[in-house]
């Protein structure tokens, strides 16, 4: 277990990484900082703690799904598929600038971190409440970005 539990930190831990790398200034950006967001836009602080949070609970969850998945090929495949949207929504929000498609992604991301949630729930039965925080963070940054999305 600890070291599947290793492995998927590793590599959550690892893509958060990459796509903040990919922010650049993001943040602190000229465009971000002008745009109109949304009233209940959480304190900056608070997406690291979240994404930290989110990313240890995410972790311990694929630990646990692993050894009890028969097909790892469709799990590794939403997982892989999972990776490229959460790091590719930082780049195309915040360095491309492109709100519309930042919702697409972000939109997909959600869509399939449900289906993490709802089809896997079987197999966990409440250890898969561990993907909960996830999936509410990610409906929550899909209403931050279509907010602005509307807004702008």
């Amino acid at each position: 277990m600890i070291y599947r539990l290793i492995i998927f930190w590793l590599l959550n831990f690892g893509a958060l990484g990459i796509g903040s790398f990919f922010t650049g200034p993001g943040v602190s950006s000229d465009w971000y900082a002008n745009l109109a967001k949304a009233p209940w836009t959480p304190p900056g602080w608070v997406f690291g703690a979240a994404w930290t949070t989110i990313m240890i609970c995410f972790g311990i969850y694929l630990a646990y799904l692993w050894p009890q998945v028969e097909n790892k090929k469709l799990l590794i495949a939403l997982y892989v598929i999972q990776l490229m949207l959460n790091i590719s929504w930082n780049p195309v929000f915040f360095h491309f600038q492109q709100v519309l498609l930042g919702l697409i992604v972000i939109s997909a991301l959600t869509a399939l971190v449900g289906v993490f949630l709802f089809y896997y729930w079987p197999t966990l039965k409440l250890k898969s409440l561990l993907i909960l925080p996830y999936f509410i963070w990610l409906l929550i940054a899909t209403s931050l970005n279509g907010y602005v999305l509307l807004n702008n």
